[in-house]
């Protein structure tokens, strides 16, 4: 009996892992379709595949259509990354960074699941987001004080600390 439940549960991981690898072959296949319409090369990602979508629709309507505010000008690389990474920061939070060019060498840590580098056309844009954190100032220093200066040390803390007298 025992034997029988352990063929059973890899015949199930079995039947798991083939429609895994089907789901994995869907979703190349999708992603491969997207990138030949947008004239786009994906070069690595560690992003999910709706986000990536969003990415490269919207970089190939910015670079087509422009901006809304700016219609008929050519968009300029930073006009490029600018809006790409405000697009980003609005629909999936803060701290998003992009970076677009024709040619650029990189080198960055990026939060799980927010990493997309790929190409348009001959710019290459690199999309990413990190942790942000609140930084809270450090409480002010203490301050010894004395009622009789003369005969008591006063400390001062602070960046040039030291012993005043």
């Amino acid at each position: 009996m025992e034997k029988e439940k352990k063929q059973e549960e890899k015949l199930v991981k079995k039947k798991k892992a083939i429609m895994h690898a089907h789901d994995n072959d869907n979703t190349v296949m999708r992603m491969a379709s997207i990138a030949i319409s947008l004239n786009a090369r994906l070069k690595a990602s560690d992003m999910p595949l709706h986000m990536q979508e969003h990415a490269l629709h919207y970089t190939r309507s910015l670079i087509t259509h422009g901006h809304h505010h700016h219609p008929s000008n050519k968009p300029t690389h930073t006009h490029l990354a600018r809006e790409l990474k405000k697009e980003f920061d609005s629909m999936y939070g803060p701290a998003w960074h992009c970076v677009i060019g024709t040619s650029f060498g990189s080198y960055v840590s990026h939060t799980g699941g927010a990493f997309f580098y790929f190409s348009i056309d001959s710019l290459s844009v690199l999309l990413f987001k990190t942790e942000v954190y609140l930084v809270t100032p450090p409480p002010p220093p203490p301050h010894t004080f004395c009622a009789n200066l003369n005969k008591c040390d006063i400390y001062m803390h602070g960046y040039d600390s030291g012993l005043y007298r």
